[in-house]
């Protein structure tokens, strides 16, 4: 069991390390004082969540985790391979949205974790074993594989994506890949 933790801390450093070169630091969406029309008319906002507890996970690798409290990494754990999913990671919205062909999405991290919001043709596993053998789906999807460095969103970053076309795109996190959303564009 060690070495599969010396295994795994590697790939999350080496993902953080990725992160942090094209991490895009948040700023408004709108100047002050422009209201409310001025927001709806911007970037659909999908909030990245996480609760990842600092003491735990940086025994993964410095830096794993920047946040303070949440849930221990032996928990997380647990939760993952009782529920194949642990519900403080996800993407809000979730499930299905329908939003009109040029909305720019715009995944933000509030979470203390570095995340991915990959577009894949098909859900599957993220790039990581040890998350994807309790996750239940040990094949990843093959996006997983050959992610970009500016696909890595640091905590406090975004990372924004054009809907391109009418029709079904599917968006999952290459490190947690049970979140997810599906988004029609019309």
């Amino acid at each position: 069991m060690g070495r599969f933790y010396c295994i795994a801390a590697g790939a999350l450093v080496a993902v953080a390390a990725a992160a942090c070169d094209d991490a895009k630091p948040m700023t408004p969406t709108a100047s002050r004082g422009t209201g409310y029309g001025a927001i709806a008319s911007g970037p659909r906002i999908i909030n990245i969540m996480d609760a990842c507890d600092s003491t735990t996970f940086n025994t993964l690798g410095p830096n794993v985790c920047i946040r303070s409290g949440g849930v221990t990494l032996p928990s997380f754990l647990a939760l993952l391979g009782q529920h194949h999913k642990v519900g403080g990671w996800h993407f809000a919205p979730g499930g299905t949205i329908k939003v009109p062909v040029g909305t720019i999405l715009r995944a933000v991290n509030h979470g203390g974790e570095t995340h991915t919001f990959t577009e894949v043709e098909q859900f599957g596993g993220g790039f990581l074993d040890f998350i994807n053998e309790p996750f239940g789906n040990t094949v990843p999807a093959p996006e997983c594989l050959a992610l970009a460095s500016n696909e890595f969103i640091a905590p406090a970053a975004f990372r924004d994506d054009p809907v391109e076309h009418p029709g079904i795109e599917r968006y999952q996190c290459c490190i947690h890949p049970w979140m997810r959303l599906t988004v029609e564009g019309r």
